[in-house]
């Protein structure tokens, strides 16, 4: 195995070893569309279509991942969706 080969072998195991974490974003009876956009945008830096789709997929899925990450990024993020009134969790 060259170098190169070696090289890109060990990016690959490190990148594999980070655990992704991701905020699940639950359906409600409660917000808006207009809420729930609004707060995707401010909180998750999602561009108004982003945010447009998830709460779409949410009301017709139940649920959606609207931000993947390790957990130190996602849990401030989750805590002012929740803050909001919305249901979310990581997983």
């Amino acid at each position: 195995m060259g170098t190169r080969e070696k090289e890109l072998e060990d990016v690959l195991l490190e990148e594999e070893t980070v655990k992704e974490h991701e905020i699940v974003l639950f359906n409600d009876d409660v917000n808006t569309f207009d809420h729930v956009i609004e707060t995707l945008i401010n909180v998750c830096e999602h561009t108004p279509e982003q945010a447009e789709q998830c709460s779409i997929i949410v009301h017709y899925k139940g649920k959606c991942t609207v931000k993947t990450g390790e957990y130190s990024y996602l849990e401030p993020r989750c805590s002012k969706l929740l803050q909001a009134g919305l249901s979310a969790e990581i997983l």
